[in-house]
């Protein structure tokens, strides 16, 4: 209120915030959510399928290192996360900010970059996210049937596969996200 009364209310929008905030925080945003929001969807699996393999294994000892597979899949899922951030972190440089304010092309080209890192780190972070919890509820349902019934281990694997292939798609739309991405100097 009081920027109102001052005669700035135009700071007191959301694209006055988006404007004058650095686009270097933006994509650091999108990096860290990357790979934050991967590992712990891949610690989410891994905790699923694990307790599962351990509950599993007390009944039918032979399935605890066959069923190790659906926790490569959730490893798989964090790596993903890194993948991607090494990826959107090639697309930042350091820049004199007098420079890049001076020249309006600059400017909108470095917030471009800023922000669509930061939307490509969401999107892979939740996909990812999402991906690990996905796996590990099917890493658990592995198994749990195959301590039941040792022929269904490989019809629900071929599921889990399935499931993780969602994180590849995520790190691929992130990817495809930052392509006309980069940071003027």
């Amino acid at each position: 209120m009081s920027l109102v009364m001052c005669g700035l209310g135009e700071r007191a929008g959301l694209s006055w915030f988006l404007y004058t905030t650095n686009p270097q925080m933006w994509a650091g945003l999108g990096v860290g959510l990357a790979v934050s929001l991967s590992v712990v969807g891949a610690a989410m699996g891994i905790y699923t399928t694990g307790t599962s393999i351990v509950g599993g294994g007390v009944r039918s000892p032979r399935i605890k290192t066959k069923n190790l597979i659906s926790v490569i899949f959730c490893e798989a899922v964090a790596i993903y996360g890194l993948i991607s951030s090494i990826v959107f972190s090639g697309s930042l440089h350091s820049y004199v900010i007098h420079q890049v304010i001076n020249s309006r092309e600059h400017l909108t080209r470095n917030m471009f970059t800023g922000f669509a890192i930061f939307g490509a780190g969401l999107t892979v972070g939740l996909v990812n996210l999402s991906c690990g919890i996905c796996v590990g509820i099917v890493g658990s349902g592995a198994a749990l049937s195959d301590a039941a019934n040792a022929a269904l281990f490989v019809k629900i694997l071929i599921v889990e596969i399935f499931g993780s292939a969602i994180g590849l798609f995520g790190l691929i739309v992130g990817i495809y996200m930052t392509t006309n991405a980069e940071m003027v100097p």
